[in-house]
């Protein structure tokens, strides 16, 4: 009789890694298969990318995953393709075909429409999408032929530049503020253009300061060595790496880690001089003690705490 294989111990894995999603694969999917591969206690993602949507997707394990709302709240961008002269029941390639139109339309009809588009807009999202209705998401409602009303959402469409127009196909780059659904901003473009539209392709190529040239696929990491693995791992910091640093003597990191606000403005005359977030270090170690908020008359009132010492 064969003894069974043995279960593997998971790891105390912290910091964050850059994968490049691909398609097909949800976001949990690829989550799992990651954690998986590193062979992690705990992780999570930042946002979700769609199925048929491919590019950045940044994990977040052990430690980390105390600052992955941040990427969340984050500015995300794109580049997509976009088919005119077509709809569909998604607004991307997974649905079904509702109606075809003659594309007939100019490089200058096709900027003044994009123009419109450019800013604060109102979008209403789509009922093919996770958001949830009496705690049912609403794809499920429209996979059971439902449609239900849905109140606009204000974004801000940051930049939105046209790289390419082969008819039918309209090649875009966007960036765009949290919530904005890239398949509505595709199926709104086409209506203003009078011929209907949907997405043929979607790749996320930036998230806050992150971005794709960094990351790494499944199949790269699959290649790799076991031991090998942990090395592609960005530290924690890295998601804070845009806000302003504060180092702490040995017993102010005392204080802080016990949660408690710290009077700095005697103490440290070098601080930043604008209140808002920043990430805070002990000086002896180097070692990130979590984020803060550095409020008015220097006072560090605690954030989010990292567990020290392990990692």
């Amino acid at each position: 009789m064969t003894n069974p294989p043995k279960k593997r111990t998971r790891l105390p894995v912290h910091g964050v890694l850059l994968l490049d999603k691909p398609v097909g694969f949800s976001s949990n999917d690829a989550l799992i298969k990651t954690k998986r591969l590193l062979n992690a206690i705990k992780a999570g993602h930042t946002g979700t990318l769609d199925p048929f949507a491919t590019g950045l997707l940044p994990l977040c394990f052990g430690e980390a995953t105390k600052f992955s709302q941040d990427l969340l709240e984050a500015d995300k961008t794109y580049t997509t393709v976009v088919h005119l002269g077509i709809t569909t029941t998604t607004g991307d390639t997974e649905g079904e075909q509702l109606e075809q139109r003659a594309v007939d339309v100019s490089i200058e009809q096709i900027q003044a429409v994009l123009a419109q588009f450019t800013g604060p807009i109102q979008q209403v999202p789509p009922m093919y999408s996770a958001l949830k209705r009496d705690g049912k998401p609403l794809y499920e409602y429209a996979r059971a032929g439902v449609t239900l009303e849905r109140e606009a959402r204000a974004v801000v469409i940051h930049e939105l530049e046209l790289l390419d127009y082969s008819a039918p196909m309209l090649t875009l780059r966007v960036k765009c503020s949290k919530g904005t659904y890239v398949r509505v901003l595709g199926e709104d473009i086409g209506a203003a253009l009078g011929c209907g539209a949907h997405l043929q392709a979607l790749r996320r190529i930036q998230v806050g300061h992150l971005q794709l040239e960094k990351s790494i696929t499944i199949e790269s990491i699959e290649a790799m060595p076991e031991a090998a693995r942990l090395e592609l791992l960005d530290p924690v910091d890295a998601l804070l790496s845009s806000f302003p640093s504060i180092t702490l003597d040995e017993e102010l990191s005392v204080r802080f880690l016990h949660g408690q606000r710290l009077a700095l403005a005697r103490l440290m005359p070098d601080l930043p001089v604008t209140p808002g977030r920043v990430r805070v270090y002990r000086a002896s170690d180097r070692q990130l003690l979590g984020s803060a908020q550095l409020q008015e008359f220097g006072i560090l009132a605690p954030e989010r705490l990292i567990q020290t010492g392990t990692h």
